[in-house]
C-alpha cells in the first residue's frame, strides 16, 4: 500500500508510506487527490514524513494537489518534508507557493485558522 488516506471533519489527511515520491508512486498519487477532491473534499493535507526522496513527477503531484484545492476554495498543506525533499521544494521555489507545516498538528491548525 503505498497511500494511507484517512478524512476528518474539515480535511483530508494522506499520508504517503513509501520512501520515494517518484515515477512510480506519483501518478498513482494524481489519481487519488483527484478521487478525494472530486468527492468534494477541499482541505488536502499531504504528510511526506515517510519521504526520503522527491523527483519532478512528486512535484508534479504535488502541485496537482494544490490546484484541487486552490479550485474548491480550499486549502493545501504539505508537512512532514526531510532535508533532501524540502531543498528541492526551496529550489524549486514551490515554498512561496505551497503552504508547509512542520506536523500533521499545524497543518490542522493552518486550516482551521483559515476557516476552511
Amino acid at each position: 500500500m503505498e497511500f494511507k488516506i484517512d478524512k476528518f471533519e474539515n480535511h483530508t489527511l494522506i499520508k504517503v508510506l513509501e520512501e520515494k515520491l517518484d515515477t512510480h508512486v506519483a501518478p498513482t498519487l494524481k489519481s487519488e487527490l483527484v478521487l478525494v477532491s472530486g468527492n468534494g473534499e477541499k482541505n488536502i493535507i499531504l504528510d511526506l514524513e515517510n519521504c526520503r526522496y522527491c523527483d519532478s513527477s512528486g512535484l508534479s503531484a504535488i502541485l496537482v494537489a494544490n490546484r484541487l484545492c486552490k479550485n474548491a476554495n480550499g486549502m493545501f498543506v504539505l508537512t512532514g518534508l526531510n532535508d533532501a525533499v524540502e531543498r528541492l521544494i526551496t529550489i524549486s521555489q514551490l515554498d512561496t507557493v505551497l503552504n508547509i507545516s512542520n506536523t500533521v498538528e499545524q497543518a490542522v491548525e493552518m486550516i482551521t485558522n483559515a476557516g476552511n
